[in-house]
């Protein structure tokens, strides 16, 4: 039986472009890096108040990242949507979907990740 959610891998093509993506622009913090014993090339990253890492994977031997529109996203909590979309956007990276209000009071919205991964932004709303 499953216990809990550990980590999730996305393979992309420029490890260090989407590592310092998901550093510099999101605020993850890099737990470690490795090379597998099929040569991988591993960084694991974790956003601070969660156990779940995220596993970003480079293996030229796998051919082509090709990521497809709506495939897969992860979603993370903000304190502030108008701020973090401000400072996302000076960094090169602007919204590209939203900001949306939802009917339970929460605010969304999206922004791409290199290699065209999405990266869906909550804002909760007072009363979640």
């Amino acid at each position: 039986m499953v216990k809990k959610l550990l980590h999730t891998r996305y393979r992309v093509k420029d490890l260090e472009k989407t590592v310092a993506f998901y550093k510099d622009v999101l605020g993850l913090q890099e737990t470690r890096r490795h090379t597998s014993g099929r040569g991988s090339q591993l960084v694991f990253l974790k956003a601070p108040e969660s156990e779940e890492e995220i596993e970003l994977c480079k293996f030229d031997e796998s051919g082509p990242v090709i990521v497809g529109p709506d495939l897969t996203h992860l979603a993370f909590e903000v304190d502030d949507l108008e701020e973090f979309a401000r400072e996302a956007a000076a960094k090169g990276y602007p919204l590209s979907d939203g900001p949306h209000k939802t009917s339970g009071g929460s605010v969304i919205a999206f922004i791409d990740a290199p290699e065209g991964y999405e990266i869906e932004l909550i804002q909760r709303g007072e009363n979640l």
